[in-house]
């Protein structure tokens, strides 16, 4: 059924479009035109009253949410309510993140991604492998003990999904470039994190097909005058992308603005890396048999390690215009367009634009979500 949000200033991706409208049919954008233009005789969905409609946000890092740790709960309806959580601040589109876990867990998750996409739990758009093959060098709050080398077996399941995108990240210099490439040729978009590879082993890998680079700075090889380490090789490279948070904690905001400043445009991504807390009132969660607290928005173990952290992404958004000193535009294309380009979904995400998916967020004008929609149906 065609309708249309009305009354609105849109930010297509690309340009603000004052007092426009857009029509809606089958999921789809149809139309973007100015209000006088609209025809009378379409169903108003929404009428924003004047407020900013955008393209939804896209989280490329989602370990929890609304009290569930996917690995804790890898089933359909534990994607169902971490979906649910962060789609009340902007997130239409996740990819559901299973932290280092043993080859069984990780085959319960992939199943559970599959059967949600294929269910049509909104927002579910695939599934980000967070290990196992990772360095216990650079390990945060992974468990060791369940780190392993990518072998066939391993490969057969990183390659496993059918519907959907595969984000895995692992430690390039724990693998062969020959492996690395047999993953990108199967569609699956490699990350590297967690990892102690310097910058020569960095750029082999990208050479390969690594694309990405999980939360910048944080368990890599740091930027030094005489060892440009991974820092270095993603910053210096010209295709690549990053995800960064945006949190506070993470990072300083000054190696935040850095970081953004020193990337090509498109290629800084933000990340929330969550936690159950988001969207939650119980502030701790238990990940290997450990307690996790989430303590004024920090979330560490009894290490006092980071794990994760209690960002959601409108707030994500709200830093980073503040840390980068960038616009508001440019935020939300990093949470928008640019993780849609990361993960080859451009062609769908990112703008509102006729062709596109009708996935949009409503925003005031302190950018507080107002609504939100996920294949034109808003809640």
């Amino acid at each position: 059924m065609i309708k249309s949000i009305i009354n609105g200033h849109v930010f297509n991706g690309e340009t603000l479009l004052k007092d426009h409208a857009v029509i809606i049919d089958g999921g789809k954008v149809l139309q973007v035109l100015p209000q006088e233009q609209l025809p009378e005789n379409i169903e108003v969905d929404f009428d924003l009253g004047g407020n900013y409609l955008v393209p939804g946000f896209i989280d490329l890092q989602v370990n929890g949410g609304g009290g569930v740790m996917f690995n804790n709960v890898p089933t359909v309806e534990g994607l169902r309510t971490i979906a649910k959580a962060h789609r009340e601040y902007g997130t239409t589109g996740l990819f559901p993140t299973l932290i280092t876990d043993s080859y069984d867990v990780m085959r319960q998750a992939i199943a559970a991604v599959t059967q949600a996409i294929q269910e049509g739990v909104p927002g579910v758009l695939g599934v980000h492998l967070e290990g196992p093959f990772l360095n216990p060098e650079r390990k945060g709050a992974h468990a060791e003990e369940k780190f392993c080398l990518i072998d066939e077996q391993g490969f057969e399941i990183i390659t496993s999904l059918k519907v959907g995108k595969t984000l895995i990240t692992i430690a390039p210099e724990l693998t062969t470039s020959t492996m690395i490439k047999r993953i990108s040729d199967k569609g699956v978009v490699i990350s590297a994190g967690h990892t102690g590879a310097d910058f020569d082993q960095t750029c082999e890998a990208l050479d390969a097909g690594l694309t990405g680079f999980t939360h910048l700075y944080n368990a890599m090889t740091p930027l030094q005058s005489r060892a440009p380490g991974m820092v270095g090789a993603a910053l210096n490279d010209e295709h690549s992308w990053f995800g960064i948070i945006a949190d506070g904690f993470h990072m300083h905001p000054a190696a935040f603005r850095v970081a953004v400043a020193a990337k090509q445009l498109g290629g800084a991504i933000l990340v929330t890396d969550a936690m159950s807390t988001v969207g939650a009132s119980e502030k701790s969660f238990v990940l290997d048999g450990e307690t996790i607290y989430a303590i004024e928005g920090r979330c560490t173990n009894a290490a006092g390690s980071l794990a994760g952290s209690d960002l959601d992404m409108n707030t994500a958004i709200k830093n980073a215009m503040k840390f980068a000193r960038i616009d508001w535009m440019e935020a939300v294309r990093m949470a928008s367009l640019y993780p849609a380009k990361a993960m080859g979904l451009d062609n769908q995400f990112g703008y509102i634009k006729p062709g596109y998916q009708a996935s949009f967020v409503s925003l005031d004008y302190q950018q507080n979500v107002n609504s939100t929609w996920i294949d034109a149906e808003r809640k």
